[in-house]
């Protein structure tokens, strides 16, 4: 994979997060995001995924936020005719210095990549949280997170609990945008403590 173009990015704004290290599956079926994804495809590159802040997905450009996170084609498929489906796995996140619209209506950012965050094994007090995961891992049949799975990484538990919780976006976004595995676990256990998810330390 080449390194991405972070002079010319192509951002494609959802009502998702992704995270470094995620799964995502998109059906993409807008002329602006099929010229993408071939492009990208034939560059061997990765584009933008960030979070609506204003609009929507379909139609006229959104305003997305200025964090999001690199997005990496790893499968690409087109069983029904306009229609493309496409599996990609998140990498480094970003943030978005300049954008301007193409005339087809893609976004292009200036953008530059973000600080690779610092790993640490997961502590003792937050193995609940690597046990949620594994009875998620046990209960789906197909796969929800891409292999390996790293139960003991205190970063890798942190991004994947942050997919699967019933969190509001604008926090999601927090999340992503929040440098400190640690710190983003203690959030990610309070939040399941008050719920009753967890028993409390």
């Amino acid at each position: 994979m080449s390194p991405p173009d972070l002079d010319s990015l192509p951002i494609f704004p959802l009502n998702t997060v992704l995270y470094p290290g995620g799964l995502l599956p998109l059906r993409v079926f807008e002329a602006r995001y099929m010229d993408m994804a071939r492009e990208c495809l034939k560059r061997e590159q990765p584009f933008g995924v960030c979070l609506i802040r204003n609009g929507k997905e379909v139609g006229a450009p959104a305003t997305p936020e200025l964090v999001g996170c690199l997005a990496t084609i790893t499968e690409c498929d087109m069983q029904q005719l306009g229609l493309l489906s496409l599996r990609t796995l998140g990498g480094r996140r970003f943030r978005i210095r300049d954008v301007s619209v193409a005339p087809q209506g893609l976004l292009r950012a200036k953008a530059e990549l973000i600080d690779e965050e610092e790993d640490a094994d997961l502590p003792e007090q937050y193995t609940a949280l690597a046990d949620l995961l594994r009875l998620v891992i046990a209960d789906k049949s197909a796969a929800v997170f891409a292999e390996p799975h790293a139960l003991d990484s205190a970063l890798w538990v942190g991004h994947r609990l942050c997919e699967i919780l019933p969190v509001p976006l604008a926090a999601k976004q927090k999340l992503l945008e929040l440098d400190g595995a640690i710190s983003r676990l203690e959030i990610l256990y309070r939040f399941l403590e008050q719920r009753g998810l967890v028993g409390r330390r």
